[in-house]
Parts: structure tokens; C-alpha cells; sequence
């Protein structure tokens, strides 16, 4: 039970960070160049942890990797960019509500997770919560926006799954910077192509992009995906309703939104939903005993060690 819940913990940095991007990018962030922008967030993270990886994909691993790297992180960047540039923080965030939802159908069709009641039970209660923060938001909505930010949500779900699916036996840190990098050379020939060369940048900007570069992409990414390998997708994909909750509550604190009475209540679901969620996860984990913690410690030492 204690390493599950060590789990649920490092998975959930993912989506708390992930919620401040929309903040970062509609405040200090060029709005015009979506496609560097997306490119100026994910080619030094995935650099960085080539360089902390020291290993190359083998193999299918140099086509999945490309294939996961758009899905996840190439193409689902410069929607997420979109998105966060043209609706407010707390809409833009709450849209990828529907990823759990996405996840579990996802992961019964792929990889025979069939989900419990109450990882559905908890997902009614988020996306609930979730209805309840965006009812409140700003009533001109920009539609393309919303499309971007719906083709994301599915986009990621389903390269997210694909990950499960596609288990590599390399190092957590190495299969992340291979998905990562390769999204990131993707994008600097796409950006290169249709917008040009790079926009300029001031100090905000720079200090922006090394933000969402390297710790809400590098350090995020190895969190979820940490969680992918070792929680049910249903569990990671509630987990990842902390992204709008994270939204919003950066939005009020760093842009001045408002935040209503029904949206604090759609925060306390949303919680409340994702404790749901998670209970059945760390009981059964309790009912397998000192067997579960010694094969967690195991995992994270091996992980340790090729690390090194």
C-alpha cells in the first residue's frame, strides 16, 4: 500500500505542473508562433534527458518512439499551445477533463484493464466537479480553441495508452527522452517550415519556456510515465484531473480570475472523485502484503541502477 500511494504521489506532480502551463503560456508566452513555441518546450527537455540517459532506441523502439513522441508530446503540444493561448486558464485546463474517462476506454480496448467501479464512480465524480469549475468561466469561448484542446485530450490519451502497451525494457528515463526528443525534431522541422525562424524572446519568455521545458515537460514526463508503468490507466488518467484543478487555482493566484462558490465545490469533487478512485488501488495493494513493497523497492532499485 505504502509504495502505491508513493505512486499516486509522483504521478500526481504531472498534472499539478501541467495545470500552471496554461498560466505560463497565456501570460509570458509569444501567442503568434505556436508551433516554436511547442518546439521550444519539448527540444531541450528531450536533449537534456538524452544527455542524462546516454542510451538510443533499439530496433521498433526508433519508430514508436517517434509515433509515441507525436502523439504525446509533438502534435499534442502545439494543440495545447493553441488551447492555452485563446481560452482562458480554467476552460482550457478543464477540457482535458474527459482524459479519464478517454483512458479507461482506451486501456480495456488495448490493454484489458477493465476498469472498477469505483475508478468509474471516481471519474463521474471528477468530470462532475470539473463541470462545475467551467460553468463559471467567461461565456465567450473561442471554438477553435475548444477544438484544440478536445484533439489534445484524445490525441495524449490514447499515445498514453499505446505507451502501456508498448512496455520497453529500457530505463524509465531513457524511453522518456526518446518519445520527448524525437517530438521536439519533429517540431523544429515543422516550425522551420511553416513559421519560420524562431520568434524573438525576452526575459519573461525565456525564463517561461525553461520552465515549462524543463520541469513541466522533463521532470513532469517522468513522472506520469513512472505512474503508466506501475498504476492502472484508469487510476493515472483520475489523477490527471489535478491538471484543472491546478488551472484554475493558479488562474485566480497569478491572472486575477474569480473564483465562485460552484467552482470551489467542483475542486472538492474533483479531490473527492480521485481519493475514490485511488482507495480500491492502495487496499488491494495492502492485501498483497510485504510482497508489494519488496517488488516496488525491487523496481525502483533496477531503475536505480540502470539510471546509473
Amino acid at each position: 500500500m505504502e509504495a502505491t500511494w508513493r505512486w499516486i504521489l509522483v504521478t500526481a506532480f504531472a498534472p499539478i505542473v501541467w495545470g500552471s502551463t496554461y498560466v505560463v503560456t497565456h501570460t509570458w508566452l509569444p501567442a503568434d508562433a505556436p508551433l516554436w513555441g511547442a518546439t521550444l518546450r519539448a527540444l531541450p527537455a528531450g536533449l537534456v534527458l538524452l544527455l542524462i540517459a546516454r542510451q538510443l532506441p533499439r530496433g521498433s523502439w526508433w519508430w514508436r518512439s517517434a509515433v509515441l513522441g507525436v502523439l504525446t508530446v509533438g502534435a499534442f503540444f502545439v494543440l495545447l499551445y493553441i488551447a492555452a493561448t485563446t481560452l482562458p486558464s480554467g476552460v482550457a485546463s478543464s477540457i482535458m477533463a474527459a482524459a479519464p474517462i478517454a483512458m479507461t476506454l482506451m486501456a480495456w480496448a488495448l490493454v484489458s484493464e477493465r476498469p472498477s467501479i469505483r475508478a468509474l464512480v471516481g471519474s463521474v465524480m471528477g468530470i462532475v466537479g470539473v463541470a462545475l469549475i467551467v460553468s463559471m468561466a467567461a461565456a465567450a469561448v473561442n471554438l477553435w480553441g475548444v477544438a484544440a484542446s478536445v484533439t489534445a485530450m484524445l490525441m495524449s490519451s490514447f499515445g498514453f495508452v499505446l505507451t502501456k502497451r508498448w512496455r520497453s525494457d529500457a530505463p524509465l528515463i531513457a524511453s522518456t527522452a526518446w518519445q520527448v526528443a524525437s517530438a521536439g525534431i519533429f517540431l523544429v522541422v515543422v516550425a522551420l517550415l511553416v513559421e519560420g525562424a524562431p520568434p524573438a524572446l525576452d526575459g519573461p519568455a525565456v525564463a517561461g519556456f525553461a520552465y515549462v521545458s524543463l520541469i513541466a515537460t522533463a521532470v513532469a514526463y517522468l513522472a506520469w510515465f513512472a505512474g503508466l508503468k506501475r498504476l492502472p490507466a484508469s487510476t493515472v488518467g483520475i489523477i490527471g484531473l489535478l491538471n484543472p484543478v491546478s488551472g484554475v487555482t493558479l488562474g485566480v493566484l497569478v491572472s486575477g480570475e474569480r473564483l465562485t462558490l460552484p467552482q470551489a465545490l467542483g475542486i472538492a469533487l474533483v479531490i473527492a472523485g480521485i481519493a475514490v478512485a485511488t482507495v480500491v488501488t492502495g487496499r488491494r495493494s495492502g492485501r498483497s502484503g510485504g510482497r508489494s513493497r519488496a517488488a516496488a523497492g525491487a523496481e525502483v532499485a533496477i531503475e536505480a541502477r540502470r539510471a546509473a
